[in-house]
């Protein structure tokens, strides 16, 4: 790590983008109900509402991204491909997401459309909603299992910057995450059926209790935090033979 990088202002950074993506994304996720519904596009819609909802998933990508960049500094002692994985998986996530954002965006649009019959807005609009679907299916639903519950999980439970017991929440949250999305992807069961919400439920509990974590208490002592932060002594010079 560089003289410019302090581990506490790095956790708390990290620990605060995790809690904003709790936020956001919950927020989000009830403010787009009235959107995701049949008849929204050819009825009374609360299209401000939707918008706001918009707007929380535009900071859930930049808390996603900044959390990746915050630890990366940190994470990259441990192992520098796999944090370079990890910030990548984030990109990818949100990329899912922004493409669910405009999705959603235009909705919004097709209620405001003129000259179109009510049966043919009624079908764009479900094939919208079936892409915003579809990308939380591969974004949230799938890429998450990968990047914070077993690339993170496993460089923080390595590493010991958080204590192991909660780094496990990750590694074992992750893989059932991953595996719900396939079971969603080939018709095992709906997407936000019960059986799904269980599934989700170990990686829900790590990525909050990791933000918490942070922001209270910062990282554990750990070789890859003090070994940075040693002094640098210059090597003795070595006298004339």
């Amino acid at each position: 790590m560089t003289h410019q990088s302090n581990p506490r202002k790095l956790a708390l950074i990290t620990g605060v983008f995790f809690v904003v993506t709790f936020v956001t994304s919950i927020g989000a996720a009830i403010l787009y109900i009235p959107a995701l519904k049949a008849g929204y596009v050819t009825g009374g819609g609360a299209d401000t509402r939707v918008l706001l909802g918009a707007l929380f998933e535009v900071f859930l990508i930049i808390a996603n991204i900044g959390s990746a960049v915050a630890l990366f500094p940190i994470l990259k002692r441990q192992s520098e491909g796999l944090s370079l994985g990890y910030v990548t998986a984030r990109i990818i996530e949100s990329t899912f997401i922004a493409v669910g954002i405009i999705s959603v965006l235009a909705i919004v649009t097709m209620r405001h459309a003129t000259g179109a019959d009510a049966a043919s807005l009624t079908t764009i609009g479900k094939s919208l909603v079936a892409v915003h679907d579809w990308t939380f299916l591969l974004g949230p639903g799938f890429i998450v299992g990968i990047g914070n519950g077993l690339m993170l999980g496993y460089l923080m439970f390595r590493s010991g910057l958080v204590p192991r017991g909660m780094a496990m929440l990750g590694l074992i949250g992750g893989p059932l995450v991953c595996i719900s999305g396939i079971a969603v992807l080939f018709g095992a069961y709906k997407q936000f059926s019960p059986v799904s919400g269980v599934l989700t439920i170990p990686e829900f509990v790590w990525e909050l209790s990791l933000g918490i974590y942070l922001i209270v208490k910062g990282f554990r002592p750990s070789p890859i935090v003090s070994d940075e932060e040693l002094p640098i002594v210059a090597a003795p010079a070595r006298s004339a033979a």
